[in-house]
């Protein structure tokens, strides 16, 4: 129900169109995280105005609340949440291994202890592949083991033959759901390449996934969780070759810009990470003009200039650096709405950017030029 074609290259990185159920979207893209079906303090209207053409939700957190099956009889999310572009659900994997101390695993799936009321639920490939038909996004994603950031390679390992086991049974019953529900969502299943920081199992993992059939994305799992980043970079460069040239590749949970930048660099088409959401409630943005930025700095109580010339949203066409101060040392809520938003639109122009530059034959230059001005003040890394 998907089809991806390149446009442009420059090295590995390349310039691509994906057809969706529910529009266009242009590669290299970031994609806003609305985890609960909704981008944190933003409308949808407020995400579309400042470029995404595709969301992230989680199928975890909305099994949890509201339920998957009332988003089902509210017409899929697409419908629910008011959004009608393209939407990506992550399976929940990360979430539910993130749960350490209230899951159980065993090869059957997971069992795990909600973290709203203490209920117990069972997670596995087939039951994810349910919750994610009734939410009725345009990619899904499989089930898969999620180690903690930089494991024991025995871990890895481990991780790795269950994720594959999973893999083959999310395939069959997601064809099964389209067999039984033919008029139902038009949805493409993208594997999960896990791996951890060990090159050789990254290889072997993509090859296997590769052999249980013809996938329409790629996606790179179990990065940008505290490993440092020469290491990130090194797993792309290894899976770089191993990929399918002709589909998609999705680096889940990677977002801050020189990390987005290094990874289109590497043949990377598609990004999320909630750094962008989170940074702006917290009163920090990303600008061309200086870089990371804190608005709570005394330094800008009188500055009468937009948070970044160089952006056209919303937040900076209209308000000053000391106006958005104001309103966050007094705790006014529009800071981090106005915050977000331009922080939003800086990556997702990032990305735009990055597209135009591929075209243009001139990505070597300009992704040398932003790591220049992004590098001195960016922070680590960040999984959604």
């Amino acid at each position: 129900m998907s089809r991806f074609e390149i446009q442009a290259e420059e090295g590995a990185a390349r310039a691509g169109v994906l057809h969706l159920p529910h529009g266009v979207v242009k590669t290299p893209v970031f994609m806003p995280v609305g985890t609960a079906a909704t981008v944190k303090t933003l409308t949808p209207e407020e995400v579309e105005s400042i470029g995404a053409s595709i969301i992230l939700n989680n199928a975890y957190h909305l099994f949890l609340r509201p339920g998957h099956e009332l988003v089902r009889e509210m017409g899929g999310l697409h419908q629910f949440q008011h959004w009608e572009r393209p939407i990506l659900t992550d399976s929940g994997g990360f979430q539910v291994f993130s749960l350490a101390g209230i899951r159980t695993i065993s090869d059957d799936g997971v069992i795990f202890q909600s973290h709203i009321d203490g209920s117990r639920h069972l997670f596995t490939p087939e039951r994810v592949m349910e919750i994610e038909r009734a939410l009725g996004a345009d990619v899904i994603m499989a089930f898969d083991h999620c180690p903690p950031g930089q494991a024991e390679r025995r871990l890895a390992e481990e991780a790795n033959t269950r994720t594959l086991a999973w893999l083959s049974r999310c395939r069959a019953r997601f064809e099964a759901l389209r067999e039984e529900d033919p008029t139902g969502p038009g949805q493409s299943l993208f594997p999960i390449v896990q791996g951890s920081i060990y090159p050789d199992l990254r290889r072997q993992a993509a090859r296997d996934t590769l052999s249980i059939g013809d996938w329409s994305g790629v996606a790179i799992g179990g990065l940008s969780v505290g490993e440092p980043k020469p290491a990130m970079y090194e797993i792309l460069e290894t899976l770089e070759p191993e990929l399918p040239r002709n589909r998609p590749r999705y680096l889940m949970g990677v977002g801050y810009p020189e990390d987005l930048i290094e990874a289109i660099a590497r043949g990377v088409d598609m990004f999320d990470c909630v750094a962008p959401t989170r940074n702006g409630r917290n009163g920090t943005v990303w600008t061309r003009s200086d870089g990371r930025l804190n608005i709570k700095r005394a330094a800008y109580r009188a500055d009468p200039g937009p948070l970044d010339a160089a952006c056209g949203c919303y937040t900076c066409r209209t308000y000053s650096r000391a106006y958005l101060r104001h309103l966050f040392i007094a705790g006014e809520w529009l800071s981090m709405r106005l915050l977000t938003l331009h922080n939003l639109r800086f990556l997702v122009e990032l990305a735009e950017d990055a597209r135009m530059a591929i075209t243009e034959g001139r990505f070597s230059s300009w992704s040398q030029e932003m790591l220049d001005l992004l590098r001195p003040t960016s922070g680590p890394t960040g999984a959604s």
